[in-house]
C-alpha cells in the first residue's frame, strides 16, 4: 500500500448552509491526492468557484495568481461546469494550469445551498441532504423559513409538522 501523503486542503464558498456534498468535497480531493501524490496546502473548490475568478470584481487577479502559483487548487467537478474551459479562459489559471487539479465526483448531483435554502423557506424537508446536527442547528435558529413558522421553543416548535421539515399541511402562501 502507498504511503499517505499529509494534506492539508483549505475550502472556500458558501456552505450557507453546508451540504453533504459540500462535505464530500474534502473526501473526493483527499482521494485525488493520495492518488496522484501531490503533498502541500491546496485551495479546495467546486467548480463553480473556479469559475469565479472570472467574476469582475469578486477576486483580485494578485489574488488569484498567488493562490494557484504558490498553493495550488484541488477542483472538483459539478455538473453544469466545465473547469478546463475556465482554465483555458482566464490567462492567469491557463498559466498556472499545472497547479490546478481536477478531481472528478463520480456521483455527480444537482444539491447546492441556494436549492436547500429555497426547500426550507417553502417548508420541505431537507432530511438526507445535510448532515442532521445542520438540520437541528438551522431548526433551533429558525433560519431560512419564509415565514417565522418555527419560531419559538419546545414541542410548540413542531406543531402540525410530521417531522422538521416535513409540513403536516400544505404551506401557507404568503401575501
Amino acid at each position: 500500500m502507498k504511503s499517505r501523503i499529509p494534506v492539508v486542503l483549505l475550502a472556500c464558498g458558501s456552505f450557507n448552509p453546508i451540504t453533504n456534498m459540500h462535505l464530500r468535497l474534502f473526501e473526493v480531493a483527499r482521494d485525488h491526492l493520495h492518488q496522484t501524490a501531490v503533498p502541500e496546502l491546496k485551495l479546495l473548490c467546486g467548480a463553480d468557484v473556479l469559475k469565479t475568478f472570472q467574476t469582475p470584481n469578486l477576486w483580485k487577479d494578485a489574488h488569484i495568481q498567488e493562490i494557484v502559483e504558490k498553493f495550488g487548487v484541488v477542483c472538483v467537478s459539478r455538473m453544469g461546469h466545465n473547469p478546463k474551459e475556465y482554465i483555458s479562459g482566464s490567462p492567469i489559471l491557463h498559466r498556472y494550469r499545472h497547479n490546478i487539479h481536477l478531481a472528478r465526483e463520480p456521483v455527480q448531483n444537482e444539491l447546492s445551498s441556494t436549492y436547500v435554502r429555497r426547500a426550507l423557506s417553502q417548508g420541505h424537508s431537507v432530511k438526507y441532504l445535510l448532515p442532521d446536527a445542520v438540520i437541528t442547528y438551522i431548526k433551533d435558529h429558525n433560519l431560512y423559513t419564509r415565514d417565522g413558522s418555527c419560531k419559538g421553543s419546545g414541542t410548540q416548535r413542531n406543531e402540525g409538522k410530521t417531522s422538521w421539515g416535513e409540513p403536516a399541511t400544505p404551506p401557507r402562501s404568503s401575501s
